[in-house]
């Protein structure tokens, strides 16, 4: 099974989420193109969340230097993302993709974050809760199922809303996998936590 986790924008939870459900499955993990704080990635925080030993941790197609949406930090290092030079790394077990911000995030003049999703690619959106989000939740989802992206289930981040997950869950027909509260932190213990409590869903899909 290969997961692709965006999110509906920057800093929802898409790193916390990916850690859980990697630690749930025992997968592997790529983010493919990392954009800043190289010195302590999203595949670095990975590594320090997980307790199993299973997963393999595979590099960035793209590691960026500049914390800024990739088709400009790419600009800003010299390069031009191409697409063609971002290869899905081979692997027995199952594999979780990690996205950058939301699907249009654009990674040069033509691309955008949307366009690394493989047809055989399921996705897992995270949606963390505020004004807005409900509205931002439903045109990410519109606009996976539009390219005919299968969307296979929601993580909700943050406070529990009852109003907002109801009235998405509805809309959309699509699973809710499960929800990460707004925990003080987060370690290797609470992530096992969430992996257990996800881990059946997730199976499913």
């Amino acid at each position: 099974m290969k997961l692709f986790i965006t999110g509906i924008g920057t800093d929802v939870g898409k790193t916390i989420s990916s850690a859980i459900i990697t630690e749930a499955l025992q997968a592997d993990y790529w983010k493919p193109i990392q954009a800043g704080d190289l010195e302590n990635s999203d595949s670095h925080k990975i590594k320090c969340f997980l307790s199993n030993e299973k997963t393999v941790i595979h590099p960035n197609s793209y590691a960026l230097n500049t914390p800024a949406s990739p088709h400009l930090a790419a600009e800003l290092d010299g390069i031009v993302i191409d697409l063609k030079k971002i290869t899905e790394p081979k692997t027995e077990n199952h594999l979780v993709v990690e996205g950058a911000g939301g699907v249009f995030v654009p990674l040069n003049s033509n691309d955008c974050v949307i366009d690394l999703i493989q047809n055989e690619y399921k996705v897992i959106v995270v949606s963390r809760h505020y004004l807005g989000s409900i509205n931002h939740t439903l045109l990410t989802i519109e606009a996976l199922q539009n390219r005919k992206i299968a969307v296979v289930g929601i993580v909700f981040s943050g406070d529990e809303n009852k109003a907002t997950e109801s009235i998405i869950l509805s809309k959309t027909g699509v699973k809710c996998i499960g929800r990460i509260e707004q925990e003080p932190y987060f370690d290797k213990n609470v992530i096992k936590e969430y992996a257990d409590l996800f881990r059946e869903k997730l199976l499913s899909l």
